[in-house]
Parts: structure tokens; C-alpha cells; sequence
């Protein structure tokens, strides 16, 4: 019992905030023959404290999606200060991902369950001309968008509904497929469009499907005030299709017990 007691006295709850590139990744979760996030992070904090360590991320981003915020918790015994841990990990780790903040945190923390909120924002260059500098970091779209006619659209998916129809069906979303979307925007400047979206939680593809769709309203193939029809029909194929991953940023992520 005491070999216990002094085992949880000396392991320390760690929060590392991230951000990171996902064009050469094949999403945050190891997978077995594709290089991820957190195999590469697992890497860098390995070599530093050179201990095990079992790591919490807060979301499973997928192939080619980026972050302008990940949050990851792992419980270490190692006793070296948070500002040189972060100083390391970002000396170890590629120029890709970059280790924003560094913190103790309660050690009960969880980086995905204690997770109450998340904020994606999907970006489109909407000019005929392609930005090279643009590439592999937004959708080029050349087509107009009207955007007053995307915002009033987009409040059809706020509230608490079944979002099976803007779901991509695996194994990770059996069950449960309520979630509430607290707010929809679109925005644009200089022809750089914005797609922003917070809700308490989404589904696999969910918000790529749900830029999909927006984009078929913009092509007149469905109509604007058609989005409660969708959310009622259950039914995948009745939204629009998928768009790419390249324009997909995890934005914020939010939490109750601290502040970020």
C-alpha cells in the first residue's frame, strides 16, 4: 500500500498544448502502417524523459487535417520543470508540429473526456486563380459564393439533432450520433473563405460533410433552407458530398476545469 501511495505521489499530470501541420500525417492516432501525429509527439516526449508514459489526446483528427490547438494530457514520473520540457519537445520534434504551452494540470484531467466543446473552421480560397502559397492548406473553389445565402443556410444545423446524415458510418460512431452545434458561421475576406463551427461534440466527417453541403446549396443542386430536411432524413446520402481534409483546422478545443 505504501509502495502505491508513494507511486501516485510522484506521477504528475502533464497538458501540452500543440499545434501542428497534418499534410504528412495520416491523422493524430497511431495507426500501423502510417506515420501520425502522435506517433511522431510519443517519439520526441520518449527520447526526453525516457520513461513510459501513456498519452490522452483530446480528438481523433484525420488524414490531412491540421490544428491550430490539440490538447494531449500523459501522466510521467519525470520531475523536469514544464518550461524545459517544452523548450525539448520542441527541439525534438519536426517543424511541423510546434509545442505552444507546456502546465501541470490536476491529475484527474483527461485531454478527450474532460473535453466539454470543440471549434473547426474550414477554409476556401474563392478566386479563379489558385494561390500556390494557399496549397494543401485550404480548398480553392472558383465558383461565387454567396455568402449572406451560406450564413442563413448554416443556421439550420444549430441546435441538438441526430446528425446521422452527415456522418461518414465506421466503427468509431455506433451508438449515440446527437450532438448539439452551438453556432455556424461563414465569413469572407479577400477571397479567403471561412467556415467556423463549435458544437459539444462531432462525428466522424461531420464537418466536412456539413462544408459539402453548403458548397451543393452554392451550386443551387440544393436548397437553402433544406438542412432540417437532411438532419430529419437520418440518411447519408441525402447531404452533400465530402469535402477534402486539406481545408479542415481543429481551431479550439474547450474545457471546464482549466482555462486555455
Amino acid at each position: 500500500m505504501q509502495q502505491n501511495e508513494e507511486y501516485c505521489n510522484n506521477i504528475r499530470n502533464i497538458l501540452f498544448k500543440i499545434c501542428y501541420d497534418g499534410s504528412k500525417y495520416h491523422g493524430w492516432q497511431i495507426q500501423k502502417n502510417a506515420i501520425t501525429v502522435q506517433e511522431v509527439f510519443q517519439k520526441a516526449l520518449k527520447s526526453i524523459i525516457n520513461q513510459e508514459f501513456d498519452i490522452k489526446g483530446c480528438s481523433r483528427t484525420d488524414t490531412g487535417v491540421h490544428a491550430n490547438m490539440y490538447c494531449i494530457s500523459t501522466k510521467i514520473e519525470s520531475k523536469i520543470k514544464c518550461e524545459n520540457l517544452l523548450s525539448a519537445m520542441n527541439r525534438y520534434l519536426p517543424e511541423d508540429i510546434a509545442v505552444m504551452e507546456c502546465r501541470e494540470i490536476p491529475i484527474d484531467f483527461h485531454a478527450r473526456y474532460s473535453c466539454k466543446g470543440k471549434e473547426y473552421i474550414y477554409k476556401i480560397w474563392n478566386k479563379k486563380v489558385r494561390n500556390p502559397f494557399l496549397n494543401g492548406y485550404v480548398l480553392h473553389y472558383w465558383y461565387p459564393l454567396d455568402i449572406e445565402l451560406l450564413n442563413k443556410a448554416a443556421k439550420g444545423y444549430i441546435g441538438k439533432h441526430d446528425f446521422t446524415s452527415f456522418c461518414t458510418l465506421d466503427n468509431r460512431d455506433k451508438g449515440n450520433m446527437v450532438r448539439t452545434v452551438e453556432d455556424f458561421c461563414v465569413s469572407e475576406e479577400n477571397g479567403l473563405v471561412q467556415m467556423k463551427v463549435r458544437a459539444d461534440g462531432f462525428l466522424y466527417n461531420m464537418v466536412r460533410i456539413m462544408v459539402g453541403t453548403l458548397l451543393r446549396i452554392a451550386q443551387g443542386k440544393i436548397n437553402w433552407d433544406d438542412i432540417p430536411k437532411i438532419i430529419e432524413a437520418k440518411n447519408r446520402s441525402k447531404a452533400g458530398p465530402t469535402a477534402p481534409a486539406c481545408g479542415l483546422y481543429l481551431n479550439k478545443v474547450f474545457y471546464e476545469e482549466i482555462d486555455l
